[in-house]
């Protein structure tokens, strides 16, 4: 008997109810402010993702999922949604049709982690990517569309954390305090942080062993040149003006290296250990890096995984798919042919229709009915077919009528809406 790959799930039964509610409430909210779906292919060459997301950073160094094709080109099941998204407004020239350019997407990404409660190996994520605005209206847009889909979500427990991490000048003094800082450290921390003192000292406040050095670790913030400081204050300016709940956190940097500027994650109080359930940021300089024009950028991405456990430990009610709202069950041949009919008319009125096809007696076909929950059975035999007839039958109740024919449509709708 084969399994499934470790880091993986099979999602099906009742959980399916939870990737249905969080699709349509994200597409309907991302509808609301503009943004149109994209679908990028889940893997891509290789060297996108270095370019991208930074040679020293975990993802690329320890969790990509990378091989060699048939033709020896080196590719990755991607591992987020940013740089493909970006290769993708690249490659289709769609700067020629006006910015800025909003797009969202979802589907699976793929980092080889060590698998727990909300982290997966194949995981799910739908992320927004607002494209050719400098404002800090586009920062203040994306936390916006981020709290709103957490609303919609039913969502309470949650803490939006914001930070600006500069551009290249800050991030030149800071770089320098860092290390100063770190400097009589580098005996304690840890072999990872000993390699990105040299390669990539941000990457030191991403650290979960060294916690306590990262706590009183130089701030970031003392570190803006003016133009990043007013960009920041406008944007939380703005966010205080809607009334949207945030946190600021100057140890926040992100794990990806295109970051610049305003940053933030989502943390919900639920979720202990793994309790991210989004973030991201501004990342101005990426579109170049990937071979376009300078274009400056942001957007961020949610994990639907963690979001399904947030919604799940909150206790918000998730209405069931309408899924075997009847059952058509039939005794006799022509009584079959007849049913079969009945069953496609009450489809073509939008009820969920399971039809009988197996060779069962009336009494297996009932247990079945109640088996798959259905709300009402509908029983055409020989004696009802010659009578122009058919039996209703409520499964909860027990309940049953016989109606004409001509009426099992009408009928049917007014006792499963009940």
């Amino acid at each position: 008997m084969y399994k499934r790959i470790k880091g993986t799930e099979d999602i099906f039964g009742d959980d399916i109810k939870y990737w249905y509610y969080i699709e349509n409430v994200v597409k309907e909210t991302v509808r609301l402010y503009g943004y149109s779906e994209i679908r990028t292919p889940i893997f891509e060459a290789t060297e996108l993702f270095i370019r991208s997301v930074g040679e020293e950073t975990d993802i690329v160094q320890k969790e990509m999922y990378t091989f060699e094709d048939k033709g020896q080109r080196s590719i990755t099941l991607r591992p987020e949604g940013t740089a493909p998204t970006i290769r993708a407004f690249i490659e289709n020239s769609m700067m020629a049709t006006g910015l800025p350019k909003r797009l969202f997407y979802i589907g699976p990404m793929f980092r080889y982690e060590r698998p727990q409660k909300g982290r997966q190996r194949q995981f799910h994520q739908f992320g927004i990517e607002l494209i050719g605005s400098s404002s800090p209206l586009a920062d203040a847009e994306a936390i916006i569309v981020a709290d709103r889909v957490l609303k919609n979500l039913g969502l309470l427990n949650y803490t939006i954390k914001i930070n600006s991490i500069g551009c290249d000048k800050c991030r030149a003094n800071y770089k320098n305090a860092l290390k100063e800082y770190y400097s009589d450290k580098l005996d304690n921390v840890c072999d990872d942080c000993k390699r990105r003192y040299n390669t990539n000292v941000l990457r030191l406040l991403d650290c979960k062993v060294d916690v306590e050095y990262v706590k009183n670790a130089p701030k970031i913030t003392d570190y803006l040149c003016d133009e990043c400081k007013y960009h920041y204050e406008e944007t939380k300016r703005l966010l205080d003006n809607l009334k949207i709940n945030y946190v600021e956190d100057p140890l926040l940097v992100r794990g990806l290296d295109y970051y610049n500027g305003v940053v933030f994650e989502i943390h919900h109080g639920d979720l202990g250990a793994q309790s991210a359930i989004g973030g991201g940021g501004r990342y101005d300089k990426l579109i170049k890096e990937l071979g376009g024009s300078q274009t400056p950028s942001l957007g961020f991405a949610m994990g639907i995984e963690r979001l399904i456990i947030a919604l799940k430990n909150e206790k918000i009610p998730v209405e069931d798919i309408k899924n075997n709202e009847i059952f058509v069950a039939h005794l006799g041949e022509q009584a079959r042919i007849e049913a079969l009919k009945i069953a496609e008319d009450l489809r073509d009125n939008g009820i969920s229709v399971v039809f009988s096809t197996m060779e069962r007696g009336l009494s297996a076909q009932l247990k079945h009915a109640s088996r798959l929950k259905c709300k009402l059975c509908v029983i055409v035999g020989e004696n009802e077919l010659e009578r122009n007839v058919v039996i209703l039958r409520n499964m909860e109740t027990g309940e049953q009528i016989e109606i004409e024919r001509d009426y099992v449509v009408g009928t049917a709708k007014e006792w499963i809406e009940e």
